[in-house]
């Protein structure tokens, strides 16, 4: 595994997203590190392209990071509670980004179980809320460098066979059949449970 270069994050995410499956994103906060192995991630792509994505009618405050340097993180609220966390791709001034929605947890095990007590080992990053918690990683991290401290992020050197299939609890047509934007490795205890939003295309 090795630590990539900014342009690595210069892409279609939709291409992005299989290359991110196994990496290996760490977090040091102020009471210790965690790192997690990625098994699940969604693409987004941006304006006009994309209606499952926040960016799709244009620049907000919310989505500007989505618009910034490659190799950040665009962090967000969902539901005002779970902290989601997102890799922007693709070249400044051009919004995506590639959603984190399940990992497993490779070192600091002991401190994401105090973060997330009661909860067994498979979930501590079993879906994308989750993951954020056991982290530590706060909303104010938003904009933060993948690149630096206190973020490591390293990646392997070839793809692994993953399936693709429709992204979780997105309504219209972005949910669809059309956009199979999930990417996830079979079997891997980290994959959150498929659900298609009541609203989602057909």
């Amino acid at each position: 595994m090795a630590t990539p270069e900014r342009a690595f994050f210069e892409q279609d995410p939709v291409r992005l997203a299989p290359l991110l499956l196994g990496a290996v994103l760490s977090y040091t906060a102020p009471d210790g590190e965690v790192a997690i192995r990625l098994s699940e991630l969604e693409a987004y792509r941006g304006v006009g392209e994309d209606p499952g994505s926040h960016a799709f009618r244009g620049r907000t405050p919310r989505t500007e990071v989505m618009f910034g340097e490659p190799g950040h993180l665009y962090a967000y609220f969902s539901y005002g509670m779970h902290v989601c966390l997102n890799i922007v791709s693709r070249p400044s001034g051009r919004a995506s980004a590639v959603l984190i929605r399940g990992a497993t947890v490779v070192r600091g095990l002991e401190l994401a179980r105090h973060r997330r007590p009661g909860v067994a080992d498979r979930d501590l990053a079993r879906g994308p809320g989750r993951l954020s918690r056991a982290l530590g990683v706060p909303l104010k991290a938003d904009g933060g460098d993948l690149l630096a401290a206190p973020f490591s992020l390293q990646v392997l050197e070839a793809p692994l066979h993953h399936a693709a299939g429709p992204r979780t609890g997105v309504s219209g047509d972005g949910g669809g059949a059309d956009y199979p934007w999930r990417f996830w490795l079979p079997g891997d205890e980290g994959v959150s449970p498929y659900r298609r939003h009541k609203l989602a295309a057909e």
